[in-house]
């Protein structure tokens, strides 16, 4: 289970990653941002589920 949770946060910060560079794009700098401590977020918990 320990694998698969960590595979999904890792999952999710490459989807925010994206979705960060999608807002940036349009113009929309608050959701961007939002999206990009999401991003921060769930690779600092998936690098952090590794150790």
């Amino acid at each position: 289970m320990d694998v698969v949770l960590t595979y999904l946060c890792f999952i999710l910060a490459g989807l925010a990653a994206g979705g960060t560079w999608s807002m940036w794009k349009a113009r929309n700098t608050l959701f961007a941002g939002v999206l990009l401590a999401l991003t921060l977020l769930a690779g600092v918990a998936g690098i952090l589920r590794l150790l």
